[in-house]
């Protein structure tokens, strides 16, 4: 059938993951990996009219906004299959274009350049430096200087994976990334004296754990889950669980900035289980 089926995006020019191509739609190239998506984009939509109606500041929103344009990205990656071209990520930070692609045009004969992948990796950088400003933002004494720096390196970032394109740099670098945001939960975590703001954070730290496993599995045994019978398809877990994880760290960081601003943040659950941020402004703001 994955024979049979029209390739609508022509030959693979990215990296593939542990799922056969273009077996349910010759639109879609990895269908699970595609859809799985979805719950992330819907959760973080959740969080932005969550931080929207109740006037949280506009980091959040540009937080859940960057959580959409993430997945958004990762299902382009998917669904095609194609890396995707460096103008787009030259177009969108404000660089001149013209320039580097007449470099290109100049001292190379191939056009690999135009191939790199910007669709899901630029922007899960990004993220990572915006969770970094939310984190320690608060007790910066300089409030321009954090935001200008991490602007320029994010945008130096593009330009570089763009021109010379990171694999294992990538991953090292984000998990940096990941890590230097660890201090500064662990701290809001202990200083959290609410039972519903900390389980929170539990199922944050739940989900990224599960996820990586199911990442890692799909990863290290992909030539023996290729012969199963049923491919329990680890990649889309991780993006469904990865999209929960998104929303709750969101969700926290949400309940501790309200928490520091004294609004009276409190957990709420919608129909006893999905939970939200609610907050109660002081009359003088």
């Amino acid at each position: 059938m994955a024979e049979a089926m029209t390739r609508f995006w022509g030959p693979v020019t990215s990296a593939e993951w542990c799922e056969k191509n273009y077996v349910y739609s010759s639109y879609i190239a990895e269908f699970f990996n595609t859809v799985s998506n979805i719950p992330g984009i819907l959760l973080a939509l959740i969080g932005l009219i969550n931080a929207l109606r109740q006037r949280f500041e506009k980091r959040f929103s540009v937080l859940h906004i960057s959580n959409m344009i993430l997945a958004i990205g990762s299902m382009l990656y998917h669904a095609t299959l194609q890396r995707i071209s460096y103008m787009f990520a030259m177009e969108l930070i404000g660089t001149s274009t013209y320039t580097l692609r007449r470099y290109v045009e100049w001292n190379s004969d191939e056009s690999w350049l135009f191939r790199q992948q910007q669709g899901d990796e630029t922007p899960m950088v990004w993220e990572m430096l915006l969770y970094f400003y939310i984190l320690y933002s608060p007790d910066w004494h300089y409030r321009s200087t954090m935001p200008t720096f991490l602007f320029l390196y994010g945008a130096a970032f593009a330009i570089a994976h763009a021109l010379i394109h990171f694999e294992i740099g990538f991953k090292v670098h984000y998990a940096i990334l990941c890590l230097l945001c660890v201090p500064r939960m662990y701290k809001y975590y202990i200083y959290t004296k609410d039972a519903s703001a900390k389980q929170l954070a539990k199922l944050y730290l739940a989900t990224i754990s599960m996820g990586s496993l199911w990442w890692l599995f799909d990863c290290l045994f992909c030539s023996n889950i290729s012969q199963w019978y049923f491919n329990p398809e680890g990649h889309a877990i991780w993006h469904i669980l990865m999209g929960f994880n998104s929303y709750f760290a969101n969700t926290f960081l949400m309940f501790w900035r309200a928490q520091q601003l004294g609004w009276n943040p409190k957990v709420a659950h919608f129909m006893g289980f999905f939970p939200y941020v609610t907050i109660q402004k002081p009359k003088t703001q």
